[in-house]
C-alpha cells in the first residue's frame, strides 16, 4: 500500500531512485514507526512522514518522523558520535547496510507555538532534542548536558511561565518571506552569527504566529531536555508540557530579537 511519505531530493540522492520509489510504494517503509524525533508513535499508511537519512562513514539508515516534527533531510554523524550508545536497527528504520547499526543520533526538534504570558501572546519555539546531549569531547556514557550548555550561553532556567524570560542579546530567530530558516547564535570572535540551528527547508508558521513575531519583534525560545515534552498537537497542551518542565526544573528560556520578517 503506497505511503504518505515525503522523501526530499537529498534523500533521494543518497538512497537512488530504485529505493526512494520502493519506500513510496510501501514496499520497504513500515506503516507504524516511533517518530525519531519526538518517539511517539506513528503511522505511514494515515499521516504525512518525513524520512531522515542518517549517514556515518561507513553507516546509512533509514529512520522516520512525522513531518510536523521534522522535514525530510540527511544527518551527517561523525565517528564519534558512532561511538556512542548503539541502537539496534528495528521495525521503525530501513537498514541500507543489514549488517550495521547506527547509535540514536540528538536531532533538535523544533516546535512552534503562541505563549500566553501576562495576558499577551507571545511567537514562542520549543526545542527538544531527541536524545541526551553529551558535551563536546566527552566519551562513555555521559550525562545530559543540554541544559547546561545552554544557561552557559546565556539562557535562563525557569521555574514558572509568569514573565517574558530576559532578552539574550547576540543570538536571533531568522525568519524569511513568513517562513522560519534558523537560530543564530554569535560567532566566534565576534564574527558573523551561525546557526545554531537550521531547517533543511524552511518551516511554515501560522499567520497568528508571525503576526505577533513581527508586534513583538522577538521569539521566545524554551529548551528541555529530551523526554519533558514531547509532540503536543495543541497549544494548549504545549502550554501544559512547558508548565510541567518548569515546575520540574527542566525548563530554560530566553527572548531572541527576530531577524528578518
Amino acid at each position: 500500500m503506497p505511503r504518505m511519505l515525503d522523501v526530499s531530493d537529498e534523500v533521494r540522492a543518497e538512497i537512488g531512485d530504485e529505493e526512494a520509489d520502493r519506500l513510496l510504494a510501501g514496499e520497504t517503509a513500515p506503516g507504524s514507526y516511533d517518530c525519531t524525533s519526538c518517539r511517539t508513535p506513528g503511522d505511514s499508511e494515515q499521516e504525512r512522514t518525513s524520512t531522515v537519512l542518517f549517514i556515518g562513514d561507513e553507516t546509512a539508515v533509514l529512520a522516520f518522523a512525522h513531518a510536523g516534527c521534522l522535514p525530510s533531510q540527511v544527518v551527517q554523524v561523525t565517528e564519534e558520535q558512532l561511538q556512542g550508545a548503539v541502537k539496534s536497527i528495528t521495525g521503525d528504520t530501513v537498514d541500507l547496510e543489514p549488517d550495521k547499526v547506527v547509535p540514536e543520533q540528538a536531532v533538535l526538534g523544533v516546535t512552534s507555538g503562541l505563549v500566553l504570558i501576562g495576558g499577551e501572546l507571545h511567537p514562542a519555539l520549543v526545542v527538544e532534542p531527541t536524545a541526551p546531549i553529551a558535551r563536546p569531547g566527552t566519551t562513555g556514557a555521559a550525562g545530559d548536558d543540554f541544559l547546561p550548555l545552554l544557561i552557559e550561553q546565556g539562557f535562563m532556567p525557569l521555574a514558572e511561565l509568569s514573565a517574558v524570560p530576559p532578552v539574550l542579546h547576540g543570538w536571533s530567530v531568522l525568519l524569511a518571506v513568513g517562513r522560519l530558516h534558523a537560530v543564530l547564535q554569535p560567532g566566534s570572535n565576534g564574527g558573523q552569527p551561525v546557526a545554531w540551528w537550521q531547517a533543511h527547508q524552511p518551516l511554515q508558521v501560522t499567520e497568528g504566529w508571525r503576526a505577533a513575531a513581527n508586534k513583538h519583534q522577538q521569539v521566545l525560545m524554551f529548551a528541555a531536555p529530551v523526554g519533558s515534552i514531547g509532540r503536543q498537537p495543541r497549544e494548549d497542551l504545549l502550554r501544559d508540557a512547558l508548565d510541567k518542565a518548569a515546575a520540574n526544573g527542566q525548563l530554560v528560556g530566553a527572548a531572541l530579537p527576530l531577524a528578518g520578517t
